[in-house]
């Protein structure tokens, strides 16, 4: 296979309509086209996505042009595409949240982190994000979190419900026993604080699980 037979892989995925299902770096070879000599554009994706994994904000443009074989124009190109996202999620949260799924463009973060990351949604009178709060970040396989963490970002939002996703870095998105236990305990810390826990999602590259529809009984 060609070079140029590769780099036509992800744009044939999201024209079969698997946009979601592509990683960080298969999206940052669409928007950068080719790479440079001595250095393909996957490696050129892998090493600028190993970039933005690490960031809790958005890059700057010293910070991309360090990385060899971006230039400018390239590099100008991906923040431009980084701001058009957050604006555009930012219009999401104009709309009612009516099912877990309808929170997964903006957790799409999640998806391939390296590390357990916990995060609150906080929603309003109206069902509507308010904000997307990072709880902790953990270990390639765990995420410790208290009550005290996870519930304060939600008082100072005035939230009137709250939703909880973690990511599994290993790919399953099936629930842990410890995922289950601390379910059950923000439940109970949401109860007492009158700030509902509406679910707690797991969310990896294959897909997410609500933890609130196999056990509906903790939210109740």
């Amino acid at each position: 296979m060609s070079m140029e037979e590769e780099n036509l892989l992800p744009r044939e995925r999201i024209l079969a309509g698997e946009l979601a299902k592509l990683s960080v770096e298969e999206l940052l070879c669409v928007i950068l086209g080719r790479g440079m000599p001595g250095k393909n554009v996957f490696e050129l994706a892998k090493e600028i996505a190993g970039i933005l994994e690490k960031k809790s904000r958005m890059p700057t443009i010293e910070e991309l042009l360090g990385v060899r074989g971006l230039g400018v124009a390239k590099s100008a190109q991906i923040l431009a595409c980084l701001e058009l996202s957050g604006r555009f999620m930012l219009g999401m949260q104009d709309k009612p949240i009516c099912s877990p799924a309808e929170l997964m463009p903006q957790l799409a973060f999640l998806k391939h982190s390296k590390q357990e990351n916990m995060v609150s949604i906080t929603l309003n009178g109206a069902n509507k994000v308010i904000k997307i709060h990072n709880i902790t970040i953990g270990t390639a396989n765990s995420t410790p979190a208290h009550p005290r963490e996870a519930f304060a970002p939600a008082i100072e939002d005035r939230a009137v419900a709250i939703v909880f996703a973690h990511n599994h870095p290993s790919g399953s998105h099936e629930p842990s026993m410890e995922d289950l236990l601390l379910t059950q305990r923000l439940c109970e810390a949401g109860r007492i604080l009158q700030i509902p826990v509406l679910d707690h999602l797991v969310v990896s590259s294959s897909g997410f699980t609500s933890i609130r529809s196999s056990y509906a009984e903790y939210f109740e």
